[in-house]
């Protein structure tokens, strides 16, 4: 009997359903990993950061910036060689960050950035730049020093080595503080001196910080700052003197109570002292006094006068007298100018009231010249600031 052959599995009825298994294998929209569909998971926001990767000598203003396209800035930090983060800013609506202060100079920088889009993928950027190199640069000689005690009456104030033509820039690089707090104000005398003082005498006690970030401030064109520093001062006890040059006395006030009267000398008619409010700038045990630094020729030239306080950058002092008799304090004026106080040659007896008030001051101490026939002085000789209005002092 013959036996039916068997059908072999390659016949037409697999051959059929093949290509129907292999059509079910891989068709479909969501069928694979999110991997194999690059298309799909590339974020569409892009991160543009300026100055370019590498770049070199770079301006400390005006040329950092980040922004993002078809997204918005999750994120972006700029640092420097140190580790020192950079203060900035994203807008409002994400696209662009700024810095909120000027860069170092001659310093490199690092930023990282990153971005979303619509529907939340990150997109990155990385980047490098250094800033430029200044040739001409400028710092600020600042008073009181750091750690100094000094009176009621000083206020901060910074000379600059070159005059500034960009004030609003170095201003912004200089902060004061005060602790307690209290409104403070800064005021420009000439292109070059930038003081800071409140409405009133501080209060004793007060604890005062001065911070110059003027590293990379352009000051004037092609001019740059090179001073990262902050220094700090306190206040001590309030001491306000007041010269009546008329009745030829002054009288010494401390914390509000009077503490002594004691007899003085002002200026002789035509050399009369100068009017006004002043405040001690130096002190100095013993000086010279040469007629020829300050305009009166070879009139005196005293190689010893002890007890010396200087009230003016033209010259004006409070200092000891021991060339003219005793009587002479309290009955007239015989001065150059200055405000002079019985003392002895040497200024070694501690009794005299010039040794007792030089022992008795510190710098910053007030000191108030009234019925003079002269002029008032001028707020920028010395650290006469306090002859300005809080007005006129506020509107520079």
């Amino acid at each position: 009997m013959r036996r039916r052959r068997a059908r072999r599995a390659g016949g037409p009825l697999a051959l059929l359903l093949a290509p129907m298994l292999l059509v079910s294998a891989c068709g479909g929209d969501d069928a694979g990993p999110p991997a194999h569909r690059p298309a799909d998971t590339a974020s569409q926001a892009a991160v543009e950061i300026a100055p370019r990767d590498g770049a070199r000598d770079v301006a400390t203003s005006g040329a950092l910036a980040v922004t993002a396209r078809k997204g918005k800035l999750r994120s972006v930090t700029v640092t420097d060689a140190k580790g020192n983060a950079v203060d900035g800013q994203i807008s409002g609506d994400g696209a662009r960050w700024q810095p909120s202060t000027h860069l170092g100079a001659s310093t490199r920088y690092t930023v990282d950035a990153v971005a979303v889009d619509a529907r939340g993928r990150q997109a990155a950027e990385h980047a490098t730049f250094t800033t430029l190199v200044p040739k001409n640069t400028f710092i600020g000689t600042y008073s009181p020093e750091n750690g100094q005690e000094v009176g009621v009456g000083m206020p901060v104030s910074i000379r600059f080595s070159r005059g500034i033509t960009d004030p609003r820039a170095v201003e912004k690089a200089v902060t004061v503080t005060a602790r307690p707090a209290v409104p403070l104000a800064a005021h420009w005398f000439g292109n070059d001196r930038l003081d800071f003082r409140p409405e009133k005498y501080w209060a004793p006690g007060t604890k005062v910080t001065l911070r110059l970030a003027l590293d990379g401030v352009e000051g004037r064109p092609g001019v740059y700052g090179t001073q990262s520093k902050q220094v700090s001062f306190t206040i001590g006890r309030s001491q306000v003197s007041t010269v009546d040059a008329r009745a030829k006395q002054m009288t010494v006030v401390r914390d509000g109570k009077r503490l002594k009267t004691v007899p003085i000398t002002a200026g002789a008619p035509g050399t009369e002292t100068y009017n006004g409010t002043m405040v001690i700038s130096e002190k100095h045990p013993v000086t010279r006094m040469n007629g020829d630094t300050v305009g009166f020729g070879g009139e005196y030239d005293i190689k010893d006068v002890p007890h010396a306080m200087r009230l003016s950058a033209s010259g004006t002092f409070i200092h000891g007298n021991y060339w003219s008799g005793r009587d002479t304090f309290g009955t007239r004026n015989a001065s150059h100018g200055c405000v002079g106080l019985y003392d002895r040659r040497g200024g070694g007896d501690p009794d005299t009231p010039a040794a007792w008030f030089y022992r008795n001051s510190l710098i910053g101490d007030v000191v108030i010249v009234k019925n003079s026939h002269d002029r008032t002085i001028q707020p920028d000789n010395g650290f006469s600031d306090w002859n300005l209005s809080w007005a006129q002092w506020r509107a520079r």
